[in-house]
């Protein structure tokens, strides 16, 4: 399979998200992990129920932010590529995840923000 998927750092995301247009950011974990912890904003869609971003997001040129865990995670390249073959134009992969925003020195929120995994 060729690797098409546009990847993003934190700090690419970060910026971004303070942007004229700031992506919509997406959290491909099931709902506990989503509560646990997650970026600011994001909102839950697990891999497995993607296509319910089309009543989310209507618009296929929006720009969206898919991620997970951590680079081991393979939850939100699933997603991302799932999005694509759904017609979506502008989507990227966070694939360093609510971990590797941490490691950037960005804060999480949700009931285990402050712990480590």
């Amino acid at each position: 399979m060729v690797e098409t998927l546009t990847r993003t750092t934190a700090k690419e995301l970060k910026q971004a998200m303070t942007s004229d247009r700031p992506p919509i950011v997406i959290n491909t974990l099931g709902p506990e992990s989503y509560r646990s912890r997650r970026i600011p904003g994001s909102i839950n869609v697990p891999t497995d129920e993607i296509e319910t971003t089309e009543d989310l997001v209507p618009a296929t040129d929006e720009p969206i932010v898919v991620y997970c865990a951590n680079e081991d995670c393979d939850a939100s390249p699933k997603a991302a590529q799932k999005l694509e073959s759904m017609g979506y134009t502008n989507v990227k992969d966070f694939e360093a995840g609510y971990a590797g925003w941490r490691q950037a020195g960005f804060e999480l929120v949700g009931t285990e923000a402050g712990t480590d995994t």
